[in-house]
């Protein structure tokens, strides 16, 4: 009967934690939507702004809105996913949308000072770009040590419940695994 009771108990948990993960995924699809949409309706309107501008300011406005648009889109994107990847790819769109800005801005200039402004600019992006991949790297090393301290940890629950036996072994086993996420 105990152990009819302790599988019982362990199922409800687990429904428990299957629907609140399931609202949970929800409400964080409904806030990427949002922030999507968002992004989408910020860029039109700062769009529709620089249609007020002329050449290079103008070229530069639109610029300026686009990189928003995709930096915008894609720190949603990563905050939803929330990988080390996503977040470098977060990095590197605001990275590139920055470089395009600049280069626009470069644009405006004549001989020398032009050549500097896009060296300028595409130095900044190589820098840009290569934070984010190095702070990918270092978020990778962090979850894998969040890992593999969460297997030790693991190990030694499920040692300690080696002393035990019958349903309260079977209690404590779960128990760890819950707590581990194994």
């Amino acid at each position: 009967m105990k152990k009819i009771l302790v599988h019982l108990f362990l199922s409800v948990v687990t429904l428990g934690f299957s629907v609140a993960a399931s609202a949970a995924d929800d409400a964080a699809k409904a806030t990427y939507k949002t922030a999507k949409d968002n992004a989408t309706a910020t860029y039109k309107e700062a769009r529709t702004k620089c249609n007020e501008l002329k050449d290079n300011a103008k070229d530069v406005c639109v610029e300026e809105a686009k990189a928003a648009e995709k930096r915008s889109k894609a720190e949603a994107e990563a905050q939803y996913k929330n990988t080390p990847k996503e977040h470098m790819k977060a990095r590197l769109a605001a990275a590139d949308g920055d470089y395009a800005v600049a280069k626009e801005k470069c644009k405006a200039q004549t001989g020398n000072a032009k050549d500097v402004c896009m060296k300028e600019a595409k130095a900044a992006h190589t820098k840009a770009t290569a934070d984010a991949k190095a702070n990918e790297k270092i978020g990778e090393a962090k979850s894998e040590a969040t890992d593999d301290k969460r297997d030790a940890e693991y190990k030694v629950a499920a040692e300690k419940c080696d002393a035990m036996s019958g349903s309260a072994k079977d209690a404590c086993v779960a128990t760890a695994k819950s707590k581990y996420g194994k």
